[in-house]
């Protein structure tokens, strides 16, 4: 995690910033702030203020309205300014994947059937699944789901990845699963569920990620690291 890997770096002042959403964020090595700024003029001023001398974005790559704000903050401020993406996953053979634009379209992509179906979005996502009550749902979220849904068929479970392939196998034949609804958030830490659908022969309904920010990109916290040292080195040189 960039965060981790920051924390050590003495010569550093690094913010981490959340946005709040997450009722119990997990613990960080480094000063946390929660809560949005305002949208782009609110980050700018933050910018400013606090004389910030690199901005890196590595929100989920389904945030597009933070890195749309981040881009137009960094741009205005003249703040060196890097996204962090993870590259999307990518199916492979036994992958049964129906591509999707947002969750109303996934849930239309269920059918009028009764299907067993696991849902792996945040808890802020689900309402349209209320318009489709013949289904059975088993619903995992990192913040509990309060109230629960309007729905005869829904089982809850809260949890924080990783997610091994076992795990989310062994959760899938328990629950009788036959279909999965996932973002293609990429990365390792919650791949478990779409290996175990591939092998369980089950399809996935993936909601598309939206369009990047143009703006330039890392893939790896290794690749961010890289580039924040080489905008600091460029602003020393500049005498910023």
């Amino acid at each position: 995690m960039l965060a981790e890997q920051l924390a050590g770096r003495r010569e550093l002042d690094v913010t981490l910033s959340l946005a709040g959403r997450t009722v119990s964020p997990a613990r960080q090595p480094v000063p946390v702030r929660s809560g949005g700024f305002g949208g782009a003029a609110g980050l700018a001023d933050y910018l400013l203020r606090e004389r910030i001398d690199a901005l890196i974005d590595a929100t989920h790559p389904y945030a597009s309205r933070i890195s749309a704000n981040a881009l137009a903050a960094a741009h205005e401020t003249n703040v060196p300014f890097v996204v962090l993406r993870r590259p999307p996953w990518i199916a492979v053979a036994g992958d049964h994947w129906t591509d999707v634009s947002d969750v109303p379209e996934a849930v239309r992509a269920l059918g009028q059937s009764p299907r067993h179906v696991f849902v792996t979005l945040g808890r802020n996502e689900l309402a349209p699944f209320a318009g489709a009550p013949q289904h059975h749902y088993l619903i995992r979220s990192v913040d509990p789901v309060d109230p629960p849904l309007p729905l005869p068929h829904a089982a809850y479970l809260t949890a924080r990845g990783p997610f091994a392939e076992a795990v989310d196998r062994a959760l899938m034949i328990t629950h009788g699963i036959d279909v999965v609804i996932a973002k293609n958030s990429g990365g390792n830490a919650t791949y478990g569920k779409i290996a175990a659908a591939r092998s369980l022969g089950i399809g996935v309904i993936v909601l598309r990620r939206p369009p990047a920010p143009d703006a330039p990109s890392v893939a790896t916290v290794e690749d961010a690291i890289a580039w924040l040292d080489h905008a600091l080195t460029s602003a020393t040189a500049r005498g910023v």
